[in-house]
């Protein structure tokens, strides 16, 4: 929820009430984007540029479903290439058949480090049940990894990838990541470029804690240099990319449009300018092209559900959220009549994105899980005033009322009821 720190100043052009007495205080940074994205891109794609990335895609996708003969492992690194360049999204079927084949394939007996990790992330990272107990062939007689394997950085580096792919009571894993950070640390200085930009990276941030498009675009520059590369899909990462970048800029364009129609920021000064912030968030949850239309609904109800936090958190007096909450549990357009000036601005705005919402859901047969994304909705306002309540009251919740009442607030369960509705059904079908 919003800090309170020092007092908002009503601009002269809103129809907030003046009366700041007894009025939570909040000072946030204002937005720091101004129209950078409001102006949607004139880029257009050119047929040679489209017909050169459908080429590309199908070398990509021949590479992909070639036979593997005896040794399966050998088409591991193109697979993780694959996904790390952020192009994974067009060959699920073929990355998963190979996978299939791979988890299948027994004879790991021989595989070095390397081969060995990779083949353990890539498998967990798509759900198959692997066991930790491979590593135990890089063990010695004391239960120690081999200082043999301390040379092999790249080797290392996978087995430190791999290590966060553990789940609880895997002490192997627990293990690695301690000895592995030991060694690459050490390692570093030593190392040349590209191999230098992997390890500082990764001792940063694993390749699982990444955001997709934020990854992607780094290892493209990465991956170029690595001599290795695979040429093909190295030019296809990169249309793709740009193609892609252009898509998400037109519908930030289009979100940031929609935003500054509503004014929110002279209407309701008090109240977080971040739509771009929620926008790159949800790029965070689904980039792909087909989920265009939920990244859009879903930037809104990111947008309103701030605007909503910060109107219990940051402006209004306990007395007023009282009539607000019930508004928002009884989602009518005529509950207005009941609220203060300022409350109707962000109430409208409300419903008008639900009602977006339903539309678009009710093309597909689908608009009944609006309903649930709206009890949602209802449900944060709720635990919202509990939150109010007890600062109105100088109530000092226990330990299990805190908790009980944290986990609506932070947003996260809303946003999933919200996710689970839109992830299969606002899509753009070509």
């Amino acid at each position: 929820m919003a800090s309170q720190v020092s007092q908002i100043l009503a601009s002269p052009h809103t129809s907030i009430p003046c009366n700041m007495e007894n009025r939570p205080k909040a000072d946030f940074h204002p937005g720091i984007w101004g129209d950078i994205f409001l102006n949607c891109p004139n880029e257009d794609i050119d047929t040679a540029t489209q017909l050169r990335h459908d080429e590309l895609k199908e070398e990509v996708r021949r590479m992909l479903v070639a036979p593997m003969g005896d040794n399966s492992t050998q088409k591991l690194p193109l697979i993780d290439a694959v996904q790390r360049l952020g192009v994974y999204y067009h060959f699920e079927e073929e990355i998963e058949d190979a996978l299939e084949a791979i988890y299948h394939d027994n004879n790991d007996v021989d595989n070095d480090l390397y081969t060995t990790s990779l083949r353990f992330r890539l498998l967990r990272e798509h759900g198959f049940n692997v066991s930790c107990e491979v590593f135990d062939k890089f063990k010695d007689e004391e239960g120690n990894f081999m200082s043999s394997i301390t040379t092999d950085v790249q080797g290392l580096l996978e087995l430190y990838e791999a290590s966060y792919m553990r789940v609880h009571g895997e002490d192997i894993l627990d293990e690695a990541i301690s000895f592995t950070t030991t060694h690459l640390t050490l390692a570093a200085p030593t190392l040349e470029y590209p191999l230098s930009e992997q390890v500082a990276h990764a001792l940063k941030q694993s390749i699982r804690r990444g955001l997709p498009r934020v990854e992607a675009r780094r290892y493209i520059s990465i991956y170029q240099d690595i001599e290795s590369h695979n040429k093909a899909l190295l030019e296809f990462a990169k249309i793709d990319f740009n193609l892609l970048q252009l898509l998400h800029r037109k519908e930030l364009s289009e979100i940031c449009r929609w935003w500054k129609d509503l004014d929110f920021t002279k209407k309701l000064p008090f109240a977080r300018d971040r739509v771009v912030e929620g926008y790159f968030w949800i790029m965070g949850v689904y980039f792909e092209p087909q989920y265009s239309l939920g990244r859009k609904m879903m930037t809104k109800v990111i947008a309103m559900a701030s605007i909503v936090d910060d109107t219990y958190d940051s402006y209004a007096t306990y007395d007023e959220l009282i009539p607000y909450t019930d508004a928002i549990e009884r989602w009518d357009i005529k509950c207005m009549d009941e609220l203060p000036e300022f409350m109707k601005i962000s109430y409208k705005a409300l419903l008008d994105v639900y009602e977006e919402m339903e539309q678009l859901m009710a093309k597909q047969g689908r608009q009944y899980r609006v309903e649930y994304a709206r009890k949602a909705m209802i449900r944060l306002a709720q635990a919202y005033l509990l939150e109010a309540k007890w600062t109105h009251q100088n109530y000092k919740p226990t330990f299990e009322e805190f908790r009980d009442n944290a986990l609506p607030t932070s947003g996260y369960g809303m946003h999933c009821q919200h996710l689970r509705s839109f992830h299969n059904n606002l899509q753009v079908h070509g």
